[in-house]
């Protein structure tokens, strides 16, 4: 199993500079990916732009948006968007999508929440159309530049039945988010199975994401997810603040955990912005 790394464009306080700094350490270390988390209703640092950015500094690690919230965007500006970052990255992008939870990103960017999964739907279909160079409205050219890249992999994020199918008709594969070990298990299977009925060749590619903090901070990476999820109300958010692995015992158990349920890649994202948590995961984790 691989290992990744989040790069911290969530965390509250965290500059430009440290998430640079971030990209290259990472990269030094060895981890696989880096990979990010995001919503348009919180001051996070947008996650393609931060691609963009690391990818200059970068040879090798991949990047993936885990998970970037696909129907929140037009599919026009999606799909140039994410063209452009995997030309500039010599194809190191993969797309993880999914419909989020946040009405707020909805509002804000004057999309239809409570239709958000017919339109993901549709999304995922015109992102395949808009990569292979065809114009995704009659009278229009094609948004996505073209480039030396067939598209960009998806993998589809979700923890539904329709999540499962999508995966299945438009992803490389299927990702987590910050499930348990022991929840994301029989999803693994279903998502196995389902690739297998549909004729899907190879293996579908199962990421997951579970959060950290290493060293005395304990205090700012709870504060920091109970800052991120308190929309999804205070005993979820504490639950998840108190979920976080924040020593190198719990970190390798947590490996050890994923890598029994056949995840191809755990990433590991942080809950504090120190770029000095790169080295501190990289000796417990690689």
């Amino acid at each position: 199993m691989e290992i990744g790394i989040g790069i911290p464009n969530s965390v509250r306080g965290t500059t430009g500079a440290q998430l640079l700094e971030w990209a290259t350490r990472a990269e030094a270390a060895g981890f696989s990916s880096l990979a990010s988390i995001g919503a348009v209703s919180y001051p996070s640092y947008e996650e393609l732009t931060v691609f963009a950015a690391a990818g200059a500094v970068t040879e090798r690690i991949r990047f993936l948006p885990n998970v970037l919230i696909a129907p929140a965007r037009s599919t026009a500006e999606l799909a140039k968007q994410a063209a452009t970052v995997q030309e500039l990255t010599g194809g190191r992008l993969t797309l993880g999508l999914g419909v989020g939870w946040r009405e707020a990103d909805y509002t804000l960017t004057g999309r239809d929440f409570a239709g958000r999964g017919r339109l993901f739907d549709q999304q995922l279909a015109d992102l395949r159309r808009a990569w292979a160079g065809e114009p995704l409205a009659d009278g229009t050219r094609p948004a996505a530049p073209e480039t030396g890249h067939h598209g960009v992999p998806v993998l589809v994020g979700g923890n539904t039945d329709a999540a499962i199918r999508r995966t299945v008709e438009h992803g490389i594969g299927w990702t987590a988010g910050g499930l348990p070990p022991e929840a994301t298990a029989p999803f693994v299977e279903r998502v196995h199975a389902a690739w297998a009925e549909a004729g899907r060749e190879g293996s579908p590619r199962i990421a997951a994401l579970n959060y950290f903090s290493l060293g005395d901070t304990e205090a700012q990476s709870r504060a920091y997810l109970l800052d991120y999820y308190e929309p999804m109300g205070r005993e979820t958010a504490e639950y998840i603040a108190g979920s976080a692995h924040r020593s190198p015992q719990a970190i390798k158990e947590v490996i050890a955990a994923f890598a029994e349920v056949g995840v191809d890649e755990l990433i590991l994202d942080p809950t504090v912005s120190d770029p000095a948590q790169v080295e501190m995961l990289a000796e417990v984790a690689l």
